[in-house]
């Protein structure tokens, strides 16, 4: 179901190497209470490529959000939001990092990279399912976010 007043779908770019963590969180996407356009990469060289519009991705739209895993092939998670935050044209765009560490000293030093948010990957299905909804609800929802062109 939409959001209240929402005429287009949010759209999220999902930074996930892991087939199954990527189905699981579009099926809590398909499930939540508002309109998302998830577009799905698997590694961090197609995530910039993805946000610049370049190579295979020239017709990529513009995204109102990233959930981002810090554990990717050719280019890592904190690589990836370290470019993403010096990029004058994508740094407005808040950043989720949903990773399967809890280590403090990671926290911390994504947070220096300034991503918005830091969620631990819970270790079963359906408390990922409802972590994955707790930030729809919140960044769909109640945050909002730049339009971006």
């Amino acid at each position: 179901m939409p959001a209240p007043g929402a005429t287009t779908p949010v759209p999220i770019l999902m930074v996930e190497d892991n087939p199954d963590h990527a189905a699981l969180m579009l099926y809590a996407f398909a499930e939540g209470n508002f309109a998302v356009d998830v577009h799905v990469v698997e590694d961090g060289e197609q995530a910039i490529g993805f946000l610049r519009r370049q190579g295979g991705h020239a017709n990529a739209p513009a995204v109102e959000m990233i959930l981002l895993d810090l554990h990717l092939p050719r280019m890592s998670g904190q690589e990836v939001l370290a470019e993403i935050k010096q990029d004058p044209q994508l740094r407005r765009i808040p950043v989720i990092v949903l990773t399967g560490s809890d280590d403090e000293d990671l926290v911390m030093a994504v947070h220096d990279l300034h991503a918005n948010c830091f969620v631990p990957k819970p270790g079963n299905q359906e408390e990922f399912a409802q972590a994955v909804k707790r930030i729809e609800k919140f960044w769909c929802g109640s945050a909002r976010r730049p339009r971006l062109t």
